[in-house]
């Protein structure tokens, strides 16, 4: 039964600390293994222009509106609805739904997050030194995900110190951690940027990732190239599933939200397009006659890089800083996204932080079993057809369902008047210093947006079967 006697509601010490938790939560492995790749798959810089148009287009509205309920409610994703409306009950079942989608993402993510901790050991243990072609480095990657005690027991190990950092008080413990992980984050990008200029393959490699390509993009055909970027758009901020909505019921009125959704956006965009910084000219450097395309995905980061570092002088530091960073960037999803968690299932229950933080823990860590068991134990099932496993079930359930319908769902109760409609969606995100939202954009908001995220849903729910 449902707990109405929620914990006192905590505050984020500070507006850097908003943006930077926020935008930790929207930085993710995806921006590093999806974005180049798909960048390069899809025409280079006229891709990316897209993506920047759609990113401003959709998934800054979608953004400042998941904000806007959070601050409105001062509740978790599970009691926004009941908050704002708390006469129509039809709007919860998106609440419940935000809690589970937060769940499958974790029972996926941590595994992951797992997999980029044991590369950073490799690195600094010289792991790789032994090892003269892909083939070796792609069996080293094999070899680590056949061994199902070795990852549950990293899982365990990242379920146990996400929530050990969310059991704090959230100034001293998650907003001091992410300010610190952030920084370090974005100064690791710099530096292996800036080293990436230094190879020979720099040139060769910038000029295929941004140079915009007619060619290829006819051949790819304009529709599909505009729905890549759409989606590429709409995914890379977590949006649907309440992720932004808890840090929104964490700060005051002194700045209005489309001005902080922008800036949060804007850090997201440059962590995913710097990586193609770092990526495309080592890869052009130590692999110029290898095919960037067929190295998407886990394999780009598992296999190829560390190809590259193999060749690179100091190689094991700076994989060893590659990975590092890669781990910042999965641990600042993973405490943002258990931080939810938490105050879901707190304000569901009413329990202390420290109880729900041991018995989420427990929960997490089983749940999070299947996925590694998956690709051994487990590896003979494939949920989506030949040649996937339960992670592939799992990122579907979250990215092509549930974060587009859950995007959908906020729209529509933001912008009609049967839900919360669009003025009183304007006056929250409109407190405080900074950009507004205009009364011009309601027409876009509430029925051109709709209509574009429908249309991800559905290429989402279909494309693995085409």
């Amino acid at each position: 039964m449902d707990n109405n006697n929620s914990p006192k509601r905590e505050r984020l010490g500070s507006r850097l600390g908003f943006i930077l938790l926020s935008a930790g939560c929207a930085i993710g492995i995806g921006n590093v293994w999806r974005f180049p790749y798909i960048t390069a798959k899809n025409g280079g810089g006229l891709f990316v222009l897209l993506y920047l148009i759609f990113l401003v287009i959709m998934g800054i509205p979608v953004m400042c509106m998941e904000f806007s309920m959070g601050r409105h409610a001062q509740a978790s994703p599970v009691r926004i609805y009941h908050k704002i409306k708390p006469q129509d009950k039809k709007w919860r079942a998106h609440g419940y739904s935000s809690l589970i989608g937060n769940t499958i993402l974790m029972m996926f993510y941590t595994a992951v997050t797992a997999w980029m901790l044991q590369y950073f050991v490799y690195m600094i243990s010289g792991k790789f030194n032994s090892v003269t072609d892909t083939n070796g480095v792609s069996q080293i990657f094999g070899e680590m995900l056949s061994q199902p005690l070795t990852m549950i027991l990293l899982v365990a190990f990242v379920v146990v110190l996400g929530f050990l950092v969310c059991s704090f008080d959230m100034q001293k413990g998650l907003e001091k951690v992410t300010k610190i992980m952030m920084v370090m984050l974005l100064g690791l990008i710099i530096v292996l940027a800036i080293h990436s200029f230094t190879l020979e393959g720099a040139g060769e490699g910038l000029r295929f990732y941004l140079m915009p390509s007619l060619s290829k993009m006819q051949e790819i055909g304009f529709f599909t190239v505009v729905v890549e970027a759409m989606n590429q758009a709409f995914f890379t901020l977590s949006l649907g599933i309440g992720a932004m909505a808890i840090f929104g019921s964490f700060i005051g009125k002194e700045r209005s939200l489309l001005g902080e959704s922008i800036n949060i956006a804007c850090l997201d965009t440059f962590v995913a397009i710097v990586s193609g910084l770092i990526i495309f000219p080592a890869f052009f450097t130590y692999m110029p006659d290898a095919d960037i395309t067929q190295a998407a995905g886990p394999n780009l980061i598992f296999v190829t890089l560390p190809n590259i570092f193999i060749n690179m002088p100091l190689g094991n530091l700076w994989g060893a800083l590659f990975f590092l960073f890669m781990s910042f960037a999965a641990l600042s999803t993973i405490f943002a996204v258990f931080q939810n968690i938490l105050s879901c299932v707190q304000e569901i229950t009413g329990w202390g932080k420290k109880k729900t933080c041991i018995i989420c823990g427990i929960a997490i860590f089983i749940l999070s079993i299947p996925c590694v068991l998956g690709f051994n134990v487990w590896a003979g099932f494939e949920p989506l057809g030949q040649g996937t496993g339960i992670m592939d079930l799992e990122d579907y359930i979250v990215s092509n369902i549930l974060l587009p319908l859950g995007s959908l769902v906020i729209v529509l109760f933001c912008n009609h008047k049967f839900g919360w409609g669009f003025k009183s969606f304007q006056e929250e995100a409109n407190q405080g210093k900074g950009l507004k939202i205009k009364n011009w954009m309601r027409i876009y908001f509430a029925y051109v947006l709709p209509f574009i995220i429908s249309a991800i849903l559905i290429y989402g729910v279909i494309s693995p079967f085409i």
